[in-house]
This record gives structure tokens, C-alpha cells and sequence, in this order.
């Protein structure tokens, strides 16, 4: 049986930050994202979309804010408990697909290394993650540089 989840994480950005997207450290970027975590808001929103899937609650459920374990804990550990959770139940991630909102640097070129970084961290094929990422050309908060937002959906198989 196919199972599904959507995510979604949204980040302030902060010059005195650095910017981690999907595992992947965006090193030309003149800002980063502020949050308890690494505040890789391509990860959270992927974690959020497997834990719906599997009826699991979301991030904040299993990795709350308020908790000093996961202070400036990277996307990948995210990720990776999230999967071990996912294996417990014995599900297996079918596929993964995400868009990414974000002008303040144009993430084309990183698609493919987001994508390799997360399938690395799930311990899934890079086929089966999608990465696409759009601007808002100058409107709103996205537009003004001032976020940045994922939106994630997963889907998850039996793993019998």
C-alpha cells in the first residue's frame, strides 16, 4: 500500500548564518537561515512529509525546539532518524519530491547535489529524490530575501 505525506518548513534569513539546504552547505550565500537547528528547511520539510506518511506527527513531535540535544544538529540527523523510525514500522521510502522557494541565490546548479545529499542520508537511490526550486520574482517575504520555504511530499510503500 502506498502511503503519503506532506512537509513544509519555512526559515528567517540572517547574515551572520550559514545557508544549508538539503543537506548541501550553499557556500556563495551572502545569508543563512535562522533556526534551532541547521534550520535546512529542505530537510525539516521532507522529514515532516515522511513522518505524515507514516502517521507519525511531524518534526516538531520528535525533535522539538525546546530540546538542547538538537541544538545546530544538521538536516542529515534529521533525516536519518526519521528513516530509522520509518524502518521500525517497516515502511521503505518510495519517492520524495520538493520545491524549493528562495531568491537570494538561484539553486539550479545545486538540484542534483541536494538530491544525492538526502538520498545519501535516507539511504535511498538519488532517483528516487526530486528537488525543483522556483523564485517569486521580488514578491512577498520569499521575494525580499527575507525567507526561505520548502514544500515536500513523500511517499511511502510496506516494506514486506
Amino acid at each position: 500500500m502506498n502511503r503519503f505525506g506532506i512537509g513544509y518548513d519555512v526559515h528567517r534569513t540572517d547574515a551572520d548564518r550559514k545557508l544549508m539546504l538539503g543537506c548541501v552547505h550553499i557556500a556563495d550565500s551572502a545569508v543563512g537561515l535562522v533556526g534551532h537547528s541547521d534550520a535546512d528547511v529542505v530537510a525539516h520539510a521532507v522529514c515532516d512529509a515522511l513522518l505524515g506518511a507514516a502517521g507519525l506527527g511531524d518534526i516538531g513531535d520528535h525533535f522539538p525546539d525546546s530540546d538542547a540535544e538538537w541544538k545546530d544538529h544538521p538536516g542529515a540527523s534529521f533525516l536519518k532518524s526519521v528513516v530509522g523510525m520509518l524502518r521500525d514500522m517497516e515502511f521503505a521510502i518510495n519517492n520524495i519530491d520538493c520545491v524549493v522557494m528562495c531568491d537570494v541565490i538561484k539553486l539550479g546548479p545545486r538540484k542534483h547535489d541536494m538530491e544525492n545529499a538526502m538520498a545519501d542520508a535516507l539511504g535511498i537511490d538519488a532517483n528516487q529524490v526530486n528537488v525543483k526550486a522556483t523564485t517569486f520574482e521580488g514578491k512577498g517575504a520569499v521575494g525580499r530575501g527575507e525567507i526561505i520555504a520548502c514544500e515536500a511530499i513523500a511517499s511511502i510503500i510496506d516494506a514486506n
